[in-house]
């Protein structure tokens, strides 16, 4: 087997046909069979079962997918660290969770395309579980998520520090007032949100058992929903404060053990640390700063203009 039958086999077994293979991989199906057809007899098992539709692994072919993926991206690694000379340059593939990619990090996603023009910045959004087993498959070199993360094939970084809040519509006052409501639902991303598993232990945890969720793939459709009555949810206190202060939504303190929650950048330990990764998490870094230092300025601010209002006659 050479890295050209490898990168076939593993675009067939993503896609499930050959045809598509191909056309991702610019030849014709003839070259695709062929080639999976010499990795099969090579080996002396199948690789694929055929059928109408295109084709399924065979337990043989899911234990080669892995090594298939590592080798890919060992080569990849090997280049770019061969031409690696300090300057941020070449693809960088990360993933993140909606909540975090869309207020945390888009300052820096500004920031770095700006400062290096150079780099292929590739972003994708996901779940906490689905983020971190795309990491240790080599899909993404590196993912920010909802932490505390413990694997050992992962080296796991404490960037943000969020505090989670459970978001009602304002016509709740109290976490007390949850018991009462009658068809309790939870408005939630989907199964592998982090905060999603919070949320259903802590109701738990109070004996609260909540109807079927409503799974959404959008921030702003949670809060929408949540807004309207629909439900609750729970999310970090940056991520709604916004909607809160214009009376969209409203915010409930949770016990300090249970709303404090991590945002970690995780990567592959053996992973090549490139120039333009490296560039990254420090643009992420400073940006995180620099937003804290205008958080705390604005809400002096407006403590200011409470004090001013207030000693009006």
């Amino acid at each position: 087997m050479d890295l050209a039958d490898l990168k076939t086999f593993e675009a067939v077994a993503r896609h499930g046909s050959m045809n598509k293979a191909a056309a991702e991989l610019h030849t014709v199906q003839s070259n695709v069979t062929a080639r999976i057809r010499a990795m099969e007899d090579a080996l002396g098992l199948p690789l694929f079962q055929r059928h109408a539709r295109g084709v399924v692994m065979t337990p043989a072919g899911q234990r080669v997918l892995p090594y298939a993926g590592r080798i890919a991206k060992l080569l990849a690694e090997a280049h770019a660290a061969a031409c690696d000379d300090g300057r941020p340059r070449g693809t960088l593939t990360l993933g993140g969770l909606e909540t975090t990619t869309a207020l945390r990090l888009s300052p820096a996603l500004t920031a770095y395309a700006r400062a290096y023009p150079d780099v292929r910045l590739v972003m994708s959004t996901g779940t906490t579980a689905q983020l971190v087993q795309d990491v240790i498959d080599y899909r993404y070199d590196g993912a920010f998520v909802a932490g505390p993360v413990h694997h050992p094939d992962l080296d796991a970084t404490t960037i943000f520090v969020e505090e989670l809040m459970l978001v009602a519509c304002p016509a709740l006052k109290s976490l007390k007032d949850l018991a009462g409501l009658p068809d309790l639902r939870t408005v939630v991303f989907q199964a592998g949100c982090s905060y999603r598993q919070r949320l259903e232990a802590f109701l738990g945890e109070k004996g609260i058992v909540a109807t079927q969720p409503l799974e959404f793939g959008s921030l702003d459709t949670i809060i929408s929903c949540v807004s309207a009555g629909v439900g609750v949810t729970m999310l970090p206190r940056v991520v709604v404060a916004e909607a809160a202060r214009t009376g969209r939504v409203s915010l409930h303190r949770l016990p300090a053990q249970q709303a404090r929650v991590e945002t970690q950048f995780v990567r592959r330990q053996d992973a090549y640390v490139s120039s333009a990764l490296t560039a990254f998490l420090e643009t992420v870094r400073a940006a995180n700063a620099k937003a804290k230092v205008d958080a705390k300025a604005a809400e002096a601010s407006r403590t200011e203009a409470s004090r001013t209002e207030a000693s009006r006659p």
